[in-house]
């Protein structure tokens, strides 16, 4: 894919790997806008972008919320034109401190399968279809380990990243031969504030640094021709030059 010029559009770009990806995408020319819940924080990212010479707009917005992704579609088309890349980071555990699935609040599975599956559903339903319209764009959905391993205590979250995982496939088996693409990327254990919520005894130096998982992805998003529609692959394959 060529990035120079192109928009994209970025969810949970306030922190972490979101703001990571948004900073990489607007440093190779990209005209970014970032969604997040966080004002102050994403507001931020978007003044380090803008600093450095790149193009960026920020939409304060929950994805989790029914009504928000009309406004953040339409928003971000009158910032920066038609979005030819999605990239879907917007991630929460549901509950913290994590507990057993049979022990979780019936409200902290609706809020992960909320954020974590059901809005970027509504995201790609609402800018997926123009793509197809102008035969190109792609999808970019992170996921994570938890969604293919039964890990105790994980899980709202592991069930919902579950469920992102197969929303991509079938996307990605329902758009073959639109020239829109899907790829779902597990990035691998980050060091960002969500690993220290469930994990806060971890040793922070076996952690990736989101940037180095960010760059990797924007060189899949480069190379996504190669890869198949719909699968689901790991970030560290791209770690390459």
């Amino acid at each position: 894919m060529e990035l120079r010029g192109a928009a994209a559009l970025v969810t949970g770009a306030s922190r972490g790997l979101g703001a990571a990806v948004a900073r990489r995408l607007a440093a190779e020319g990209m005209r970014v806008v970032l969604v997040a819940r966080g004002g102050e924080d994403l507001a931020r990212v978007v003044a380090d972008i803008r600093g450095a010479g790149g193009e960026a707009h920020a939409i304060a917005a929950d994805v989790a919320d029914k009504r928000a992704p009309h406004a953040i579609a339409g928003t971000a088309a009158a910032l920066v034109g038609p979005i030819e890349l999605l990239v879907q980071a917007a991630s929460t555990l549901g509950h913290v401190p994590l507990r057993p699935l049979l022990d979780t609040d019936c409200e902290a599975l609706e809020q992960a399968l909320e954020v974590n599956l059901v809005g970027p559903f509504r995201l790609a339903k609402l800018l997926v279809a123009p793509m197809a319209l102008r035969g190109r764009g792609l999808v970019v959905h992170v996921t994570s380990d938890a969604g293919v391993a039964a890990y105790p205590t994980w899980g709202a979250y592991g069930v919902s990243k579950a469920g992102l995982d197969h929303l991509g496939r079938i996307l990605g088996a329902e758009l073959e031969g639109t020239g829109v693409r899907v790829v779902t990327v597990d990035p691998g254990e980050m060091d960002t504030a969500m690993h220290a919520d469930a994990m806060p005894d971890a040793d922070r130096a076996t952690l990736l640094d989101p940037d180095v998982v960010a760059a990797r992805i924007v060189r899949l998003v480069r190379g996504a021709d190669s890869v198949p529609n719909g699968a689901r692959v790991e970030a560290s394959a791209w770690d390459r030059s």
